[in-house]
C-alpha cells in the first residue's frame, strides 16, 4: 500500500485537482436523462449542496489553522470530504437542462465555477502559508469559498428571473458609462488633473510655459472645437443606448413569460453586446480623438441597439402596435448615426 503524502502536500494535489475540473464545467454539457426535471428538487440539492461546501471548507480552515498539523490519514479524509462535496455541487449543475433556460444556466454555472475557485484558493493558502504562522491573515480573508456558496440562495430560480437580473446589470452598466461621458463633457477637460500637476511639477525649473513638453499647447490632450461637436451626438447615442435597454427591461418584466425560454435568452443574449459597445464607444472620444475610430464604434453600437430592438420586436414581449415605441427609438439612433456620418465625412476623403 502506497504511503500517504504529508499533510501540505496533500492539499497542494487537491488544489490542482480542483483546478482541473474548472475547465470543465466551463464548456460541461446538461446530463441527458429520462426523468421529468423537478425545479423544486434541483434547487433544494444545489442549496444543500452549497452548505455542504461550506462547511467542508469551514472544518478543513479550523483543523490546519493551528498546531499540530493533523496526521497524514487525517488529512486524507478531510480531502476526499472536501473533493466529494465540491463535485456534489458540480453534478447538481449539471443536472439543470438547457430547457430551462441559458441565461438561468450560465449564473449557475457562473456560481458553481465561483465555488470550485474559491475552494482551490482556500487550499493553496491553506498549504502556501502553513500553521506555524501564527498571523495567518491570509486564512482571514481568504473567504471566496464561503461567500460564493452563500449567493447559491440567491440565484434567480427561473429563467425570466434570470433574464432580468442580466438586463438589470446592463442598464447599470450602460448608465455609468453615460455618467462617466456627461461628466467629462461637462469638465471639457478630462486630463485637467493631469495639466495640473505638469504645470506643479515644472513651475519651478521653467519661466517660459511654451518651452514645457506637452504643456496645454499639445493637443492630444484636450478637444478641439470639431471634436465636441462631434460628441454631442455620440452622447445622445449612448443616452439611446440607455433608454433602449431599460425599455427592453421592462418589457421582460411585464410581458416576460416564464416558459417562453429561447426568447428570452435571444433578447439577453444581444443586450448583453450593448454595454460593451457603449464601452468601446465612450474610450473613443477621450483626446486624442480619432474621428474615422468614433464612427466606426458609433455604427457597431447602431448595429447591436437595432438588432436588440427587432429580436426584441418579433418577441412575445413586444408591446402592442398601436403604442410601440420602438419605431421611434430606431429612428433616434438613426438620426444620431446620420449626424455622426456628416461630421465625420471629411475623414473618409482624406
Amino acid at each position: 500500500m502506497a504511503s500517504l503524502g504529508p499533510p501540505l502536500e496533500q492539499l497542494r494535489r487537491l488544489a490542482v485537482e480542483l483546478r482541473l475540473l474548472l475547465p470543465r464545467v466551463r464548456v460541461g454539457e446538461a446530463r441527458a436523462t429520462t426523468e421529468e426535471f423537478n425545479r423544486e428538487v434541483f434547487w433544494r440539492r444545489l442549496d444543500e449542496a452549497a452548505v455542504k461546501v461550506s462547511r467542508e471548507a469551514t472544518a478543513l480552515t479550523t483543523v490546519f489553522s493551528g498546531l499540530p498539523l493533523p496526521s497524514p490519514q487525517e488529512t486524507q479524509r478531510l480531502c476526499k470530504q472536501v473533493c466529494a462535496a465540491i463535485k456534489a455541487i458540480i453534478a447538481v449543475y449539471y443536472s439543470l437542462p438547457k430547457d430551462q433556460g441559458i441565461t438561468l444556466r450560465k449564473l449557475v454555472r457562473g456560481t458553481t465555477l465561483d465555488i470550485v475557485d474559491g475552494m482551490a484558493q482556500l487550499l493553496e493558502v491553506l498549504f502556501i502559508n502553513p500553521a506555524q504562522s501564527p498571523e495567518n491573515n491570509d486564512l482571514i480573508s481568504c473567504n471566496s469559498v464561503w461567500v460564493a456558496c452563500q449567493q447559491v440562495p440567491r440565484i434567480p430560480r427561473d429563467n425570466k428571473a434570470a433574464a432580468l437580473l442580466m438586463l438589470t446589470k446592463s442598464v447599470a452598466l450602460v448608465k455609468d458609462a453615460y455618467e462617466e461621458m456627461e461628466q467629462a463633457v461637462e469638465e471639457c477637460d478630462p486630463y485637467s488633473g493631469l495639466l495640473n500637476d505638469i504645470e506643479e511639477d515644472t513651475s519651478d525649473n521653467y519661466n517660459n510655459e511654451d518651452d514645457v513638453l506637452g504643456f496645454p499647447t499639445n493637443q492630444d490632450l484636450y478637444w478641439s472645437e470639431e471634436d465636441q461637436e462631434l460628441i454631442i451626438p455620440c452622447l445622445a447615442l449612448v443616452r439611446a443606448s440607455k433608454a433602449c435597454l431599460k425599455k427592453i427591461q421592462i418589457l421582460v418584466a411585464e410581458n416576460g413569460k416564464k416558459d417562453q425560454v429561447a426568447q428570452l435568452d435571444d433578447i439577453v443574449d444581444i443586450c448583453d453586446e450593448i454595454s460593451p459597445s457603449v464601452d468601446d464607444l465612450v474610450l473613443s472620444i477621450y483626446p486624442p480623438m480619432c474621428h474615422l475610430t468614433v464612427r466606426i464604434n458609433s455604427a457597431k453600437l447602431v448595429s447591436v441597439l437595432k438588432k436588440a430592438l427587432e429580436i426584441t420586436k418579433a418577441s412575445h414581449v413586444a408591446p402592442q402596435p398601436e403604442d410601440s415605441w420602438i419605431p421611434l427609438l430606431i429612428n433616434a439612433v438613426d438620426r444620431c448615426m446620420n449626424s455622426i456620418k456628416e461630421l465625420t465625412q471629411g475623414e473618409l476623403e482624406l
